[in-house]
């Protein structure tokens, strides 16, 4: 693995946990209006460069450029699932579930914490720059401010982990009815203007309880989750795999993948110290568990504005593929996208390459399969393989949902092939 001269940026960590006197603040959500800080502590995390990154880090990638109030950030998300999460405390407290104030505090954070390890553009880039997945990113993040809190996340760690007896906790956090669910349906429904994403949160929430340590929804609240699954497969085919999204998201991802192999074969790139160190080198799940505080350094310092300003100097450089891809994002020249129930004939393929080839200005047929590529998106809307939802009934009986659904839910596997390719070539 080879290294390149370290980044001069400032190192953001703190040394030690120096707690903020003034913590009784309120944030104005568009979504649920005043969201009020039930922890001194989680004030203090807001407030940390790690979570102020989230700021800069788009909650729908490129969707905006399809929904044009899509702007809002992982930064809005967060807070709104630990907004979720309190009323679901407080919900379940009144129903006689024993939550204590550590527990109580332990879930909030791990809710507010788990995007932390988010990369630009959230989930466009995941597995571009840096080969591992978000949530192991967000507990390597949250193991290294558990040392800068002086051991004040140990539970919040231990839920996010599954690790803590009351299984309940990471159920909120991570299941098929948590908070994060709850609030980005919600959120993204708002900002996007796509109606069909909008959820009953506040009734849903109601509905919890505990019965054997599981999570389970009151027998009345039924329906409300069936909508709830419903607006979830909705919220995916129309804003989270639309097309034109899709076709977006698809082209950066090219982009920063030719990005790192020029970077590899020692070609020179314009870009923050932050994106040049990812580009130019190498790192797996290994590197980073290793080198956790020397690599989550460079990494928290990089966020979408590294990868918008690489795109506009891109947009000139030498390499035609670099050149055509970051231009064509950048002035929002998007690819043509095809989409089938099957997969692309292989000919078909290759020809629609060799078409593109013909038209390029010169010979670079062996960088084709930057501009013409397949690939396949899936989604289901439930799943019946693992940690089902719980129906709870008058009579104490708790069944799957897929048992207690009088209407049917699709725990069917939908998948949906692409092709992409550039409608004229300049």
């Amino acid at each position: 693995m080879n290294f390149v001269a370290q980044p001069k940026t400032n190192n953001i960590q703190s040394a030690t946990y120096q707690p903020f006197m003034n913590k009784k603040k309120i944030f104005n959500d568009p979504v649920y209006g005043f969201i009020s800080i039930p922890h001194g502590i989680i004030f203090d995390l807001i407030e940390h460069p790690y979570y102020q990154r989230l700021r800069r880090i788009s909650q729908l990638g490129l969707s905006h450029y399809v929904y044009p109030g899509a702007l809002h950030t992982r930064f809005h998300h967060a807070l709104g699932a630990m907004h979720l999460m309190t009323q679901a405390i407080e919900t379940l407290r009144s129903k006689d579930v024993e939550i204590s104030r550590k527990e109580a505090r332990g879930v909030l954070i791990a809710i507010l914490l788990h995007d932390i390890g988010h990369a630009p553009f959230s989930h466009a880039l995941e597995h571009t720059l840096v080969n591992v997945h978000h949530e192991e990113l967000s507990e390597l993040f949250m193991q290294k401010l558990n040392k800068v809190f002086k051991g004040k996340l140990e539970i919040a760690i231990q839920i996010f982990q599954n690790k803590y007896p009351k299984k309940f906790l990471h159920q909120l956090v991570s299941s098929q009815l948590d908070m994060d669910r709850m609030d980005y349906l919600n959120r993204d429904s708002f900002f996007t203007g796509v109606s069909e994403g909008v959820i009953g949160y506040d009734r849903i929430i109601k509905m919890l309880t505990v019965k054997n340590n599981e999570l389970v929804v009151e027998e009345k609240g039924i329906y409300s989750i069936e909508k709830f699954l419903i607006s979830r497969r909705l919220m995916y085919w129309q804003v989270y795999l639309h097309k034109t999204v899709l076709s977006a998201e698809q082209m950066l991802i090219r982009t920063l993948e030719r990005a790192k192999d020029l970077a590899q074969e020692g070609v020179h790139l314009e870009g923050s110290d932050a994106l040049r160190y990812f580009l130019y080198n190498n790192f797996s799940r290994k590197d980073f568990k290793k080198n956790r505080d020397e690599l989550l350094e460079k990494y928290a310092a990089l966020d979408d504005i590294d990868i918008l300003a690489a795109l506009k100097n891109w947009s000139s450089h030498d390499d035609y593929v670099l050149s055509f891809l970051s231009k064509s994002i950048i002035e929002r020249k998007l690819f043509k996208i095809k989409l089938q129930n099957e997969p692309f004939d292989s000919d078909y393929i290759k020809q629609m390459r060799l078409k593109v080839q013909n038209n390029l200005p010169e010979d670079r047929s062996e960088k084709s399969n930057f501009l013409v590529f397949t690939g396949k998106e899936s989604n289901s809307a439930y799943s019946t393989k693992k940690d089902e939802i719980k129906i709870l009934y008058k009579n104490g009986k708790v069944l799957p949902m897929s048992d207690a659904s009088d209407h049917g839910i699709q725990p069917k596997i939908i998948t949906k092939h692409y092709l992409c390719y550039p409608d004229n070539i300049h």
